[in-house]
């Protein structure tokens, strides 16, 4: 056989498989955003009440980060920070330039100890928009709630793109839960509205549209970004009867830090006039927490079959093993959590929430206890795009940790803000929460009281010196944070032991 021709049959048949590389599909990306989802409402997890079984499949199948945060809010309406952090990929406060709700001046924002202003500035791009120059055919479906951009502009193709919430019926708020008087409101009656309205569940909508899209996607050349945004489990918390019935009010257990109402929620602008925090009368009583925990779980588990829909279409369509599944939720929920009713708080359940990832090569039933911010899904998927990480984008890749490339996460503490009201550092072995119109701090031993039950901020002689300590590396990060309010004087304030100064009520109400 001729020399050179056995040579160039050779380079051939090595190169055959590169060439197949270098022209194969990008992997796909499915993002899964729930609103409102406590980061222990996972069934496979210990002690969890509430019933997941596909939630439960994606854990089983990919790997849990089981401390990832979200970093708080410039607005009252926490959803809008945290979709606008993970939409621009700036932290919170570089994210309040991108949003015309992030200046303290606004008419909705509680008072803060030092007014700040905050100017409004476009982003570069939209994580969209990244992910469609990257090749990828990208498409919405859900809740957006990101108020500067359109998504109609920044994705291919939306369908069902929905506001801030459903419509709320006035009942809701009278609720009165009293044993003895007939409950007005039933998150089953679909003549209510809200996740009625229109005659089909917005969940059931949402879901159907998502596997509209990946019966359409299993046809095209180029890979996809999905991002389907759930509004469940955001009040009122409204699912078909079958749901609610498996959950029986009197099996439902309030949570330990149980509290007819939290002592400094008026200083941290999270009081009696918000919004969520209507929810549930004043006092709190175990039996209003009771109910709304019984509707939660019942709008979760509804929530989770219609996602198990969604993987079961993705498996029938054969892209499964080339897709990347994230889910997530904007933050947390108290629901009866030291008070607390709504988001507008730095305790665990609130800023706290489940990260899920499956795909290609990433390690199965795998626990992560790093802390993580859940707008690290925004850069994993640039990376996993092969788009250069944008100077615009401050958080980082979930890949080096899920693979095992490294096992110290990018951030050793934890940043939470929200306004000018409330602070909290958060490390492996405390947490600090700071009250800057209250000059007062509240202090958590996080390794011997998970549950933040016990605040050991009272006994200055015995922590001082670790607050203080505390308080300095706060301030480090503060900066790092470019946050606008300094509270020094707060701190200091607290360490003298000066009284509470006069509450200052807030007027604003949180309509998301």
């Amino acid at each position: 056989m001729n020399k050179s021709f056995l040579k160039i049959t050779l380079i051939a048949l090595f190169c055959i498989p590169l060439i197949g590389n270098l022209s194969a599909k990008k992997p796909n990306i499915l993002f899964i955003y729930s609103d409102d989802q406590m980061f222990h409402s996972l069934g496979a997890l210990e002690g969890c009440p509430v019933k997941t079984p596909n939630l439960d499949r994606l854990l089983k199948n990919g790997t849990h980060f089981t401390h990832a945060y979200n970093q708080g809010s410039f607005a009252a309406a926490v959803c809008v920070a945290s979709r606008t952090m993970m939409n621009t990929g700036g932290f919170l406060w570089k994210a309040a330039t991108f949003s015309k709700k992030g200046n303290a001046k606004g008419k909705n924002c509680p008072k803060a100890e030092s007014v700040y202003t905050i100017p409004f500035t476009k982003p570069e791009k939209y994580w969209s928009q990244y992910m469609h120059d990257a090749g990828y055919e990208t498409y919405m479906s859900g809740k957006w709630h990101v108020g500067e951009a359109n998504a109609a502009t920044v994705f291919d193709q939306t369908q069902n793109v929905r506001g801030g919430m459903p419509g709320q019926a006035k009942m809701r708020y009278e609720r009165t839960f009293d044993l003895n008087e007939e409950d007005t409101w039933s998150p089953y009656n679909k003549e209510l509205g809200g996740f009625w309205k229109g005659g089909k569940h917005w969940t059931e909508i949402t879901a159907d549209d998502g596997i509209s899209f990946i019966n359409q996607a299993k046809g095209s050349e180029k890979p996809f970004f999905m991002y389907i945004g759930f509004n469940a489990p955001h009040d009122p918390r409204q699912s078909p009867k079958k749901y609610v019935d498996m959950y029986p009010v009197e099996g439902i257990e309030v949570p330990e830090s149980f509290l007819p109402e939290y002592p400094y929620n008026e200083y941290a602008g999270a009081g009696r006039g918000l919004r969520d925090e209507k929810l549930a009368p004043f006092p709190r009583t175990e039996h209003s927490i009771k109910v709304n925990r019984q509707e939660y779980f019942a709008i979760i588990t509804h929530m989770d079959e219609n996602i198990g829909r969604m993987l079961d279409a993705l498996e029938a369509s054969g892209m499964a093993e080339n897709t990347y599944i994230f889910f997530t939720s904007d933050h947390g929920l108290a629901i009866g959590d030291h008070g607390f009713v709504g988001k507008q708080n730095m305790y665990e359940s609130s800023v706290r929430v489940p990260l899920l990832v499956t795909g290609p090569n990433i390690p199965k039933g795998k626990k992560i206890d790093e802390f993580v911010y859940l707008q690290d899904i925004m850069a994993t998927s640039l990376e996993i795009a092969e788009v250069k990480k944008p100077e615009q984008v401050d958080f980082h890749s979930l890949l080096p940790l899920a693979l095992g490339k490294t096992k110290k996460s990018a951030y050793p503490t934890v940043y939470g803000a929200y306004f000018g009201t409330q602070r909290m550092y958060r490390t492996k072995e405390y947490k600090l929460i700071i009250y800057p119109t209250a000059n007062m701090v509240r202090l958590y031993d996080m390794k011997n009281d998970p549950k933040e039950l016990v605040d050991l901020a009272a006994d200055k002689k015995k922590y001082g010196a670790l607050m203080k300590k505390l308080f300095a590396e706060y301030q480090v990060l503060q900066k790092e944070m470019n946050d606008p309010v300094d509270i020094t004087n707060t701190f200091e304030s607290f360490m003298k032991g000066e009284p509470l100064p006069p509450l200052v009520k807030t007027s604003y109400n949180d309509k998301h």
